[in-house]
């Protein structure tokens, strides 16, 4: 418990029950957790709380969680807080649109307590790399990532990758589980080129399925892309 105690979760939803529920559970947790009842307050509690992850439903009133999210993610403050939404299983479109404005992951309701928790606590331990990271290398599994000399080996094999493929092995593998969209890889890796499409991410991903097997790589459909099953 000694682990969460300090971590501060911001929960946004109109009805008092989920509320509630969730506030209840993180609390046994030890997270120290903080209420908001629409996007407009949630914008205000985070400038007033500095939460280390923010739980939003999406239909609220006066701001939804979409808007809430695109509006913090433009804070500088909040580049780096976990945005993870709650989405009823049949909207698809939404969670791809939480996506789009920089949520980190989503929840599916009806929320099942213990689910719930777990889901958190796995996404608070993606602010830790430091356990994986040594020196700009990073060690997943039979994985080594070199930022340094740009080489990666599994297995204690080496692997060669052209740079702008290992530049995007790295960028997913630095925060496994999260899923990164298409315009965020284009950004990270590719800037401001014009001539770089869609079509250019979803070769370099073949080309390191081809070279590291189909197993490190998944693909969020409508989304983009993540390190992890």
């Amino acid at each position: 418990m000694s682990s969460t105690a300090k971590q501060k979760i911001l929960i946004v939803d109109d009805e008092p029950d989920i509320l509630e529920l969730i506030e209840y559970n993180l609390k046994k947790e030890g997270y120290q957790v903080f209420l908001a009842h629409n996007g407009q307050e949630a914008v205000t509690e985070a400038k007033r709380t500095s939460p280390d992850l923010i739980v939003l439903d999406i239909m609220m009133p006066k701001m939804d969680g979409i808007e809430a999210c695109r509006i913090m993610r433009t804070m500088p403050e909040f580049k780096n807080t976990f945005m993870v939404f709650l989405t009823a299983r049949s909207e698809e479109y939404s969670e791809i649109a939480g996506f789009n404005v920089g949520a980190d992951d989503y929840i599916a309701k009806p929320i099942k307590p213990r689910a719930l928790v777990s889901r958190i606590n796995a996404i608070l331990r993606r602010n830790a790399p430091a356990e994986e990271v040594t020196d700009n290398k990073l060690e997943i599994e039979d994985l080594v990532i070199d930022r340094e000399a740009y080489l990666v080996y599994k297995a204690g094999e080496k692997v060669v990758l052209a740079k702008k493929e290992f530049e995007l092995l790295y960028l997913l593998a630095s925060k496994p589980g999260k899923v990164y969209t298409r315009e965020a890889i284009l950004k990270n890796i590719w800037e401001d080129s014009v001539v770089v499409t869609n079509r250019t991410i979803d070769v370099h991903i073949r080309k390191l399925r081809e070279k590291l097997g189909e197993d490190y790589i998944s693909t969020v459909k409508g989304v983009g892309y993540k390190f992890g099953a």
